[in-house]
């Protein structure tokens, strides 16, 4: 008799779950631990939280020398300049510069960042100044000060680590759900497609929308998780690469693609560069689809979703 097993865990700062459906208790929870386990690993890899790690040591020696690294990191840091190519550089791993020092979304700010220390700040950002050496396998920031981090595509790519670690163990069927960015593959225990709720922006805790999904990953992006308002206007948490400034405009954004990865690293440009550039960016992308909420409450979506 098949049935589901989950398993919530703090992981990469954020709630996962990890669902998966077997007849064998002992062995599920073996699966759900090795499932664990990979996603530790690889935030240990990316955090810039320890001194310790690979992508600490390429941001400690920009401006000075290339670091050798893992052919893992090297492998996301060239498809995260792919994406930024794509995006026009609406996604940029380089935004570390900005992040952090400027914005901090505890409900305490009072003001908005100084627009000229900002800026400075801002020629710090671009993804070009990443230089990648694939036959010395090493990492060069060429600006001192740069940084890069992993915020917006880390998740996505853990979750899809750790699915693929799942199939490779013979786990037909399951969920990784990194805080919202999830991959589903396979059935439900009882043989019907996974329902997922697309979350509604004024309501977290209410879905405005399901989906039958299988072989499928969804990210969500959106200003009802952090934000601040000044002055009267909510400043979403997303930050603008080019401008340094928070998202305003749109509440929340939510991609489906094959991949966790990219569909996390997708839905933070989109929820940037404007509805029009974005859906026609997405239309033109092959098994990449999307929803925009915006600030008015109006839903757009890209040519072949079907809503519920």
């Amino acid at each position: 008799m098949l049935k589901e097993f989950k398993r919530p865990q703090k992981l990469m700062g954020n709630a996962f779950e990890i669902t998966i459906v077997g007849n064998d208790e002992k062995k599920a929870q073996n699966h759900i631990d090795a499932a664990i386990d990979e996603i530790r690993r690889i935030e240990k890899l990316l955090t810039t939280f320890s001194d310790e790690s690979q992508t600490s040591l390429i941001n400690k020696n920009a401006g000075i020398q290339p670091v050798e690294v893992d052919l893992e990191i090297f492998d996301l840091i060239e498809r995260s300049m792919r994406i930024s190519a794509v995006t026009d550089g609406y996604f940029d791993i380089s935004y570390g510069g900005i992040d952090k020092s400027f914005w901090n979304f505890d409900r305490e700010m009072k003001k908005l960042p100084d627009p000229e220390l900002i800026k400075e700040h801002l020629k710090l950002v671009n993804y070009r100044n990443i230089i990648l050496d694939r036959a010395r396998q090493t990492v060069f920031l060429k600006e001192k000060g740069m940084r890069i981090g992993f915020g917006g595509i880390g998740k996505g790519y853990a979750a899809e680590m750790a699915k693929q670690l799942l199939q490779k163990r013979d786990v037909t069927s399951g969920i990784v759900n990194a805080s919202g960015d999830l991959t589903a593959w396979g059935n439900q225990a009882d043989g019907k497609s996974w329902t997922i709720g697309i979350a509604d922006p004024d309501n977290a805790g209410q879905p405005f929308s399901y989906m039958n999904i299988t072989d499928m990953a969804i990210a969500t992006s959106g200003n009802y998780e952090k934000f601040v308002i000044i002055n009267g206007k909510r400043y979403s948490h997303t930050i603008n690469p080019k401008t340094g400034m928070p998202v305003s405009g749109i509440k929340s954004v939510t991609i489906f693609c094959p991949n966790a990865e990219i569909a996390d690293a997708m839905a933070t440009p989109v929820s940037i560069m404007g509805i029009d550039a974005a859906l026609n960016m997405i239309n033109q992308i092959n098994h990449l689809e999307c929803i925009i909420i915006d600030d008015q409450d109006k839903i757009y979506s890209s040519q072949n979703i079907n809503l519920q």
